[in-house]
This record gives C-alpha cells, structure tokens and sequence, in this order.
C-alpha cells in the first residue's frame, strides 16, 4: 500500500525521505530521520518502533546494512514488515519480508534506497531511484522528482491518498516536515505545491529558532 525513499545529499549531509500511500496518513507513522545519522522508512503493515530503533543503531555506530541486519533479529514479525535505511556515508540497506503485500520490491544506489508493497508493477522503486539519482538542486526538489516518478512508472496499484517528506539538517528538528494526511486528489502534487511555499523560507525558520535577532522579518502585520 506504499512507495517510498530514503536519501542522502553527498553535498550537504541532509537526510531526507518521501512516502505515499492509498493509506491515511502514512508519513505519521513510517518516516523517521535524524540530523547526522540517517534516514529511515518503517512501512507495510507497519511497526513505527522500528524506525527510531534503527537510527539508535546507527547513531551507535553501525552502518546502515548492519543496523538492518540487528532491527531483523530483534524485530516482531519481521516477515510482514519494510524497512529501509541510509546512514551518514551513504550506505543503504533494506529489508522486505515475504509477507509483504501485493507485488513488492526493491531498489538501491549509493545515498538512495526505494521499496514498495502493493505496487502496480515491480519496476516503480527502480524508477523513483533513477528519478532521485537524475534530479538536480535542493533534496527536497530531488525527493519530489523522485516520487514524481515512482508514480509515473505506475506507483501503488490503487489511487494514493496521503504522502509525506521529512528533511533534516544540522539541527535536531526537521527542517521541513510536510503531510498530505488524505486527499482524494494527488496527495504527492500537494507536498509539492507545500514545498514549493515552503522551500524559500526553510533557512528563515531554522534561523528564527537558533537566533530571532538576526531572522528576516515575518513579513505579517504589525512586523517592522
């Protein structure tokens, strides 16, 4: 019932991960990063522990491939579950379990991993890889694009009706965290006409929280 991505920016060291769904509300509970770890997707029939788990193995010391091999030992019903992962040198790993559901799969290159379940086809991670590898600008731009292309090799198998995108940065928030929670339209071109208002003043906001003194101004009434 889902297609997502995790990623790393080789340039800036932002994380970053998109995910949609015909599912309610899936970025709540299946998109987890960590400023300086790595970004993770916890997904299909979905256990949100696992997410956190991950980036605490991470965080630790492991590399992406070896907290995924820990999350399979420690998990709970690991043959029903998705979990993608990328660490701070761009390594990725993921597991599916057989009882993923639907046409499921798979994809990976260095800073980028994809997986999806209830697929219309098995070639749409592979297609949201090259679409995030091809991209060029900002994460978020490459995340969208990226999704933009899983949907169009065909996507879930069934309308989707919620997507999200979590950034994060050198801070410890998101620094983007955008959600289309349902809609019965196109859940990623609403995350993208969201980023596209929001990416201008990504940095503003940051700096608003480190230091308001030196923020450009709100830009509402009664601000001067």
């Amino acid at each position: 019932m889902t297609f997502s991505l995790v990623a790393r920016c080789a340039e800036t060291g932002m994380f970053g991960m998109a995910i949609s769904s015909s599912s309610p509300a899936v970025a709540a509970r299946c998109a987890f990063a960590r400023a300086g770890v790595g970004a993770v997707a916890s997904q299909n029939v979905t256990d949100p522990s696992l997410g956190p788990l991950t980036l605490d193995l991470m965080q630790g010391g492991m590399s992406a491939p070896e907290a995924i091999a820990e999350v399979q030992a420690r998990g709970q019903f690991m043959e029903y579950r998705q979990v993608l992962a990328v660490d701070g040198q761009g390594r990725t790993a993921i597991h599916s379990g057989p009882k993923s559901l639907g046409i499921w799969t798979q994809a990976e290159a260095e800073n980028v991993a994809s997986g999806g379940n209830l697929l219309a086809n098995d070639s749409v991670p592979q297609a949201i890889v090259a679409g995030f590898t091809g991209a060029k600008g900002h994460i978020g731009d490459r995340l969208i694009a990226a999704m933009r292309a899983g949907l169009s090799a065909g996507g879930e198998a069934g309308p989707v009706h919620s997507a999200g995108m979590l950034i994060v940065d050198k801070v410890a928030w998101p620094v983007a965290e955008l959600r289309c929670d349902w809609t019965q339209g196109c859940p990623i071109e609403n995350i993208a006409t969201a980023w596209e208002v929001y990416k201008p003043q990504l940095d503003a906001y940051t700096q608003r929280a480190l230091d308001p003194r030196e923020a450009p101004s709100y830009g509402v009434p009664g601000d001067e």
